[in-house]
């Protein structure tokens, strides 16, 4: 990946995701923001390596794009947060419990979904053709775990741009972070690059 694909891919992230923080704040009881983007080009194993730095039981919702241009995204929560990110979103807490129940799951899922929706978007947009992304997936457990699920359907040795996203909520003077982690392979960063190419 050149610099400027990675300009690109940055930008489309950074704007997807900024559009969506302030629908997010209009809509719900809470403060949405981007705190940070970045794109880098790696193999999963680094990637892993990175959040294996990372401690704790994390959530993640994810969901992959199949077909031309395959594509995978995750946003990972921080379950210990469920309170905030309730609050935030709904406007009412749910309990912490030991393990997220199912109506836990639901809201981390129906929040996952609009925030990776927007990404897609915005890159179907980029693109001028539409993605049908897989029903979303809630999974708890390690960092590490969580990330291997995002690779389940791309060749983990081969190099990927992974643009990462760093979101805040913040609502009732608490405030929890969050992770916006998308793989791109280097087919859709050459529709992404060819498509900016003036015609």
């Amino acid at each position: 990946m050149d610099i400027k694909t990675s300009r690109i891919i940055e930008r489309i992230t950074a704007a997807s995701m900024g559009k969506c923080m302030a629908k997010l704040s209009r809509i719900s009881a809470g403060k949405w923001s981007v705190a940070g983007v970045g794109v880098s080009h790696c193999t999963m194993a680094a990637a892993l390596d990175v959040q294996s730095a990372q401690e704790g039981t994390g959530a993640a919702v994810y969901f992959e794009v199949r077909g031309e241009f395959p594509f995978a995204s995750m946003v990972m929560f921080r379950p210990q947060d469920i309170e905030i990110l309730s609050r935030g979103f709904l406007g009412f807490s749910f309990s912490k419990l030991p393990v997220l129940n199912q109506a836990q799951e639901l809201l981390l899922s129906e929040l996952g979904n609009i925030i990776l929706n927007a990404f897609t978007s915005a890159l179907s947009n980029a693109l001028g053709r539409g993605f049908l992304p897989d029903a979303p997936k809630c999974v708890q457990g390690e960092p590490r775990y969580l990330l291997e699920a995002l690779w389940t359907t791309l060749d983990p040795e081969q190099l990927h741009s992974v643009a990462t996203v760093t979101l805040d909520l913040s609502c009732d003077n608490q405030a929890t972070r969050s992770e916006v982690i998308a793989v791109i392979p280097e087919s859709l960063e050459r529709a992404l690059a060819a498509a900016e190419r003036p015609q």
